[in-house]
């Protein structure tokens, strides 16, 4: 974070705060926030929410960390973009890799492939075919939740039905219940015309 004052933003003499690649730093106090600190991105500016009971000090201390998470929460978006398989191949190779991370090399499909004609499914697969298909529904999504459904049918190629067996499987993976529940949350908003599915 960049200002000829440090982190400090009182006094006529400060120098406006950016971030690190000269985004706009805008602090606001409130009297309602209490203890929590919150930052977001707003109009191209890094907005760091904090309660007005706050001294010159506190401010800075938690403007500076709160503008450095939102920095590293940047950087690993951007790499998990740069990472996305965008094409069939890459998506056959990340589902190898997948698959050795945490199915021990166990799922190995004959084809992975992005399908635009599942509306109603993330994904499927074909145990007998040792086939796999994932909805183009998914590519604007987060990769760790493309990687869930991802595992999601190497683990069908193994374990075809939803039994405890099947659950297993996917304990190794982190994120299995966080990807869940952000599908459960787009499936219920889409279906009440509340979200784009298609929207980045």
């Amino acid at each position: 974070m960049k200002s000829g004052q440090g982190a400090k933003t009182a006094g006529p003499a400060a120098a406006p705060l950016t971030t690190d690649d000269g985004a706009p730093v805008v602090v606001r106090r409130s009297a309602r926030r209490t203890r929590t600190v919150a930052a977001f991105w707003e109009n191209g500016s890094a907005v760091v929410a904090i309660p007005a009971r706050f001294t010159a000090a506190q401010e800075a201390e938690w403007v500076h960390r709160m503008v450095a998470k939102l920095q590293r929460q940047g950087e690993r978006r951007a790499a998990a973009g740069r990472r996305r398989p965008a094409t069939d191949a890459a998506l056959a190779a990340h589902a190898a890799h997948l698959s050795a991370q945490y199915l021990g090399g166990r799922a190995v499909p004959t084809s992975v492939r992005w399908v635009s004609n599942q509306n109603s499914r993330w994904g499927s697969a074909t145990p007998s075919e040792g086939t796999i298909r994932l909805s183009d529904k998914l590519r604007p999504m987060p990769q760790w939740v493309i990687d869930y459904v991802l595992l999601h049918e190497l683990a069908h190629l193994l374990v075809a039905a939803h039994n405890a067996a099947f659950w297993k499987l996917l304990e190794a993976y982190p994120e299995t219940q966080r990807a869940k529940a952000f599908l459960e949350g787009v499936s219920y908003a889409t279906g009440r015309g509340m979200a784009d599915p298609d929207a980045d």
